[in-house]
């Protein structure tokens, strides 16, 4: 077995592989790079190319955890202080979960700690690893010196012991899912260990030919498709059906941004416009952070402590009434903060409560008919998805009937349908130029190759949105050139990168 070197690189190893091929000692490429995969201990090529990545800033950070937590269940181990915290926290991070908590929860996994730490991913501000069985997500700021703005931990698929779960999922269908995709959903509801799954899917436009689809259209495109995989309630034994809803954390926030543009457009306010000038319930600390800045995630505001609760507060109640932008204005970094604001600042142009102006000015005009903005618990409806949280153990646990605090961010309930009707239809609302601006770099890419739109991500061919939430993912990509769309919507919180690979390649790259 080889040593990979220090700084191994990737083009020297991908030269190598060339050169074996060409001197005849392997058949194909994927061939050569597979073994030379395997003689540096690794399973194959994508390991080695993660083992090629210098350590980011996310994985540096998570080094010091290590070290610095693996003996706290021994004797004479002492805590950091609130000040060592800092240097490898960041302040917002901070403000939502307090110091004293955080090191508690951090020395009760302290035997983990003392397992190999295994790279899963790595990008160049984000990376996921895997202790003990258990899967880590870190994300570290864009703004030197790159403390960590998140870390979340959730419990792998091969992890999950409930016996509800034993044997195959149910499935159900709506229209013509393309071929492959009910397998991919099969197979990831039992790889992700996960109570339910929907995929859903479509592009605007006919069948070709300029022939109907055979099933209804309304004006806004193609009928999507969907495949329902596993069970709304497992208490219940009640089979997933392409019509139940979902949370939709972060998706929710495509439906603001559509809002804020419709706006623009009718002239109620400019893109450029200081945002204090329309806030009448809140104000921001920032006098000059622009409506275009809280779009793109680039006012440097502060998020909400909490995000559960049994009824919708009023934002300046969550938040205060002058909201604190603590944040470098002009570089991108997630705002949940930021898209509140938005949703407050919808309420004081309309003179309408945020989910009624939603609801007019983007639901029912695409005809997303089976969505809705829940203001308490009672309001979700019987046609919701029962969300889990799992144990460490591997048990499923239904999570509490609540709502977002933060419903411009992830207020909506949706179904698989209607958020491809939200991704294939949105333009249809704006003129030209303004759909064009909301899918146009608006910020230097953070991190590279990523940039940030009027509430869309970018990487050059796809524009996506999604959330994590206590008791959910969602996801929602669509490709630029022509918006053909597929939406993930999940009833656990999972990592979803090699799911949202598959669909790439099966329904994208089709």
């Amino acid at each position: 077995m080889r040593s990979l070197p220090d700084r191994p690189s990737l083009r020297h190893l991908k030269l190598e592989a060339k050169r074996r091929l060409a001197a005849g000692e392997f058949a194909t490429l994927h061939d050569a790079q597979a073994a030379i995969a395997r003689e540096h201990g690794l399973p194959g090529w994508a390991a080695l190319k993660q083992a090629c990545v210098p350590d980011g800033p996310a994985l540096l950070h998570l080094h010091w955890i290590v070290e610095r937590f693996s003996g706290a269940d021994r004797p004479g181990w002492t805590p950091p202080g609130e000040d060592e915290f800092r240097e490898h926290f960041d302040d917002r991070f901070l403000a939502a979960i307090p110091v004293g908590d955080l090191a508690e929860a951090i020395a009760g996994i302290a035997a983990d700690l003392r397992t190999e730490l295994v790279v899963i991913r790595q990008a160049s501000l984000e990376v996921q690893v895997q202790l003990a069985g258990q899967r880590y997500v870190a994300v570290a700021d864009s703004v030197p010196p790159h403390r960590l703005i998140g870390l979340r931990g959730f419990v792998p698929g091969e992890r999950i012991t409930d016996p509800r779960l034993r044997g195959p999922r149910p499935s159900s269908l709506l229209g013509h899912p393309p071929d492959g995709i009910a397998e991919i959903a099969a197979r990831a509801c039992a790889e992700l260990g996960l109570p339910a799954l929907l995929l859903a899917g479509g592009e605007p436009g006919r069948e070709p030919g300029g022939e109907p689809s055979g099933q209804p259209t309304g004006e806004h495109g193609r009928a999507p498709w969907a495949v329902a995989t596993g069970h709304a309630d497992l208490d219940r034994d009640e089979p997933l059906r392409p019509g139940h809803r979902f949370p939709a954390p972060g998706v929710t926030a495509l439906v603001t941004g559509t809002v804020v543009l419709r706006l623009v457009a009718d002239g109620r306010l400019a893109l450029d416009d200081p945002a204090n000038r329309h806030l009448r319930a809140v104000r921001l600390a920032d006098d000059a952070v622009t409506v275009r800045d809280l779009l793109s995630h680039t006012g440097g505001v502060d998020n909400p402590a909490d995000l559960y609760a049994d009824s919708v507060p009023e934002l300046a109640e969550l938040m205060g009434p002058v909201i604190s932008c603590s944040g470098a204005r002009g570089t991108v970094s997630p705002s949940n903060g930021g898209i509140c604001v938005l949703g407050q600042l919808i309420a004081d142009i309309t003179g309408l409560p945020y989910a009624e102006a939603a609801t007019r000015l983007v639901l029912e005009p695409l005809g997303m008919r089976d969505s809705r903005f829940p203001a308490k618990a009672a309001d979700i409806g019987p046609d919701a998805v029962t969300a889990y949280t799992a144990t460490r153990d591997g048990a499923l646990e239904p999570f509490p009937a609540r709502v977002s605090t933060m419903p411009a961010v992830a207020g909506l309930w949706s179904t698989g349908a209607d958020l491809v009707r939200l991704a294939t239809g949105w333009p249809e609302l704006l003129p030209a130029a303004l759909a064009r601006a909301a899918l146009t770099p608006q910020a230097e890419p953070r991190p590279p190759g990523i940039g940030v739109g009027l509430g869309w991500l970018l990487d050059g061919r796809t524009a996506a949105q999604g959330g994590a939430g206590l008791e959910a993912i969602t996801l929602l990509r669509s490709r630029v050139r022509d918006r053909r769309t597929y939406v993930v919507l999940t009833s656990r919180a999972v990592t979803i990168e090699a799911l949202d690979d598959r669909l790439r390649r099966t329904w994208l790259n089709a």
